[in-house]
């Protein structure tokens, strides 16, 4: 698969790393990845603070199997990694191999001797995440949108049962450090600038909304490209209207309430293949604030303006 998403062995291996980054921050906070610059200290990707303990994540990209031919690149990387965090001042605390493939009997038998060795001398744990790993954690809810994304292109689904057809996505809730850093978003500042005080909804509007059309432009499928574009053309209609009315009858404190209620009675007439909630449709508009194409007060666009240089 990431072979056919980047046409090469050596994009897919740089692809499969990218997809471990993803799908390692599903489940962990914070997660980052190294750049190559000169050198990426061992590490593909890793969670903490590297001047303390840290989770490396390490990705090898063995295809279509993994053997003992390839013991001597994951002792290397190991090694590399541990002579890096002495010279660099952080500690691994756990260090996380990661392949496409399964291992063979003699690479498995040696892979589990060698795990214990290298815990005993080094006092860190090690762990494995192959093929059987990997499918687990894709298939998990909260690893369920980096499959989408990576993968859902290019498989072919089995047909959904009847009541199954037309299922909306699901809302998910904002983790509170996400709602944390959505304070600085410009789309929260109009709304303040417009005088409203609680957000919380907002947030999760524009966050399940944004996650959606992320996700759209990740996997690049031109039926949802372009029915997310007449999304966003139809919502910023809706606002456009409701602006220009509310400005002419001197009621612009009213304007989130009837946008709001209009995107609710239009919601039905949207494009199916993106599977919105009412909740999506919300957040699409919190978007095209947040991408400086709408605004809740007449002076919206100063504001906009402005929020760049902050």
């Amino acid at each position: 698969m990431h072979e056919l998403r980047t046409g090469s062995p050596d994009g897919a291996r740089a692809d499969f790393e990218e997809m471990l980054a993803q799908l390692a921050g599903a489940t962990n906070p914070n997660v980052r990845m190294i750049a190559a610059n000169p050198g990426d200290w061992g590490i593909d990707a890793f969670a903490g603070d590297l001047g303390g303990a840290i989770t490396v994540w390490q990705s090898k990209y063995f295809m279509p199997q993994t053997t003992t031919s390839q013991s001597d690149q994951i002792r290397d990387s190991l090694k590399n990694a541990l002579k890096a965090a002495a010279a660099n001042g952080h500690t691994i605390t756990l260090w996380i191999l990661c392949i496409p493939s399964s291992m063979d009997g003699p690479a498995a038998n040696w892979w589990d001797g060698w795990k214990k060795r290298q815990e005993k001398a080094h006092g860190l744990v090690i762990e494995l995440w192959d093929k059987t790993t990997l499918v687990k954690k894709l298939q998990s809810p909260e690893g369920d949108h980096v499959r989408r994304a990576y993968y859902e292109p290019f498989t072919a689904p089995a047909p959904a049962p009847a009541a199954a057809q037309g299922q909306m996505r699901l809302v998910l809730d904002v983790e509170e450090d996400k709602a944390t850093a959505l304070d600085s978003a410009l789309f929260v500042r109009q709304m303040t600038e417009a005088g409203h005080v609680e957000l919380d909804s907002a947030k999760r509007q524009f966050f399940n909304a944004d996650l959606v059309a992320r996700e759209v432009a990740h996997k690049g499928v031109p039926s949802e490209v372009a029915a997310l574009s007449s999304t966003d053309a139809s919502l910023h209609g809706i606002w456009e209207m409701q602006f220009n009315e509310c400005s002419s009858e001197g009621t612009l404190p009213a304007l989130h309430g009837r946008v709001w209620r209009e995107v609710r009675s239009e919601h039905d007439k949207l494009p199916k293949a993106l599977r919105l909630e009412v909740t999506h449709s919300w957040g699409l508009v919190h978007r095209l604030v947040d991408n400086r194409r709408a605004g809740w007060v007449t002076h919206w666009r100063q504001i906009a303006s402005g929020h760049a240089d902050d």
